[in-house]
């Protein structure tokens, strides 16, 4: 069986909307040794986005030209008093190498245990609050307004074809009722996706973490998807596995 046949730019990445199958096409880069990580798309329908991370993608975006965030062209004008047009593109992702936290692997320091009574972890609470304050944390380098956008919206829809259901969630960490740390990803069957994260005092990021591994443990979910491979996430306990072992666990996982 010949693999999904994927569409090529001139720059020679990946291009897919909302014609492609998604789960296929996710296939189709390791069968053709893609070896980027990068695919295009000026699509950010929610159906779409969906589509996409439930194939295991992660939806990343950037506004061009670069400038468009918030930079003064050669006259000192913003690209709109210049007249010059601003496009989002988006950057559907699948890393050549994945870090998953499988939760018997979950490493908690003994500095932390201690701390952990001292937080409530909510799930799903104040999700556009969650998002909000990442983007505010860590700029909307990636996490443009038409990505923020469309990640709203994918919270609406139904469920996708097969009954599969992928939503947005949030995890949000409170001390005595006050938000001081949160993340935002994807939910798809029993796999939850990291896409950002901030912390307001010390130590709360690593608390919340913990809590929310705890959390997708206990209800079920297979692991933990954290994206690119880092440090602290080998800390937390974390494995590094590759595109086509990632896309395996994920499907069985997704349902």
């Amino acid at each position: 069986m010949r693999p999904y046949p994927l569409r090529v730019t001139l720059g020679g990445y990946v291009y897919l909307d909302s014609s492609d199958d998604c789960a296929a096409a996710a296939l189709a880069l390791d069968e053709y040794d893609y070896n980027d990580e990068v695919c295009v798309s000026p699509d950010f329908s929610p159906g779409f986005i969906a589509d996409l991370c439930g194939a295991g993608f992660l939806v990343m975006s950037q506004l061009f030209p670069e400038k468009a965030a918030g930079q003064k062209g050669s006259s000192g004008a913003s690209p709109q008093e210049e007249g010059g047009e601003i496009q989002a593109v988006l950057f559907p992702r699948h890393h050549l190498v994945r870090s998953c936290l499988f939760f018997p692997d979950l490493h908690i320091k003994k500095s932390i245990r201690s701390k952990l009574s001292r937080y409530e972890l909510r799930f799903d609470s104040d999700f556009e609050t969650v998002m909000e304050n990442c983007v505010k944390t860590h700029g909307d380098g990636w996490l443009t307004a038409p990505l923020v956008k469309a990640i709203k919206s994918v919270r609406e829809l139904p469920a996708l074809k097969g009954g599969r259901r992928v939503r947005p969630a949030s995890f949000a960490l409170y001390r005595q009722g006050v938000l001081v740390a949160g993340e935002f990803g994807m939910v798809a069957g029993r796999v939850y996706t990291s896409y950002s994260g901030y912390f307001e005092e010390e130590n709360t990021g690593t608390v919340q973490m913990i809590l929310t591994a705890r959390w997708l443990e206990e209800n079920g979910f297979a692991f933990w998807d954290l994206g690119m491979p880092l440090p602290y996430k080998l800390t937390l306990g974390a494995r590094e596995i590759g595109r086509r072992e990632f896309i395996r666990a994920f499907w069985r996982a997704r349902g």
